[in-house]
């Protein structure tokens, strides 16, 4: 596999048909320890296979997670018919989605565990 360096950019893939984007924000505890382990906790080898699954399952094409410091920076892509709050209603009903989410939370600087309250949507504000 090549290396990915964040200064030469992201591929991304194409879906062939339009798809529309959410953008949101969330802020991680400030704690460089609780950061690496977020990360690691993201990372192929430990992620787990169920959330990715139920992700997908609810219509979610593409999901980005950045980072730097503590702000974290999500991308999901998604067909245009795309419904946002029954596809996370439906998201948090599946197996170990809850599990993860408590996981995630001492991590994460949020007052709530539900991952739909915790990260924040973005509006944009430029498009080239």
């Amino acid at each position: 596999m090549e290396e990915v360096r964040k200064d030469m950019g992201y591929p991304q893939k194409k879906n062939g048909f339009q798809t529309k984007r959410y953008c949101q924000t969330l802020e991680l505890k400030d704690d460089p320890l609780l950061i690496d382990e977020y990360v690691r906790r993201h990372s192929l080898p430990d992620h787990w296979p169920e959330i990715r699954e139920g992700i997908r399952s609810v219509g979610i094409l593409e999901m980005e997670i950045y980072h730097v410091g503590t702000t974290l920076f999500m991308v999901i892509e998604t067909p245009l018919d795309f419904n946002w709050e029954q596809a996370f209603k439906e998201l948090s009903k599946k197996p170990r989605q809850a599990e993860w989410e408590k996981s995630m939370n001492i991590f994460q600087d949020a007052d709530s565990i539900l991952a739909s309250a915790k990260w924040k949507i973005m509006e944009r504000i430029f498009h080239l």
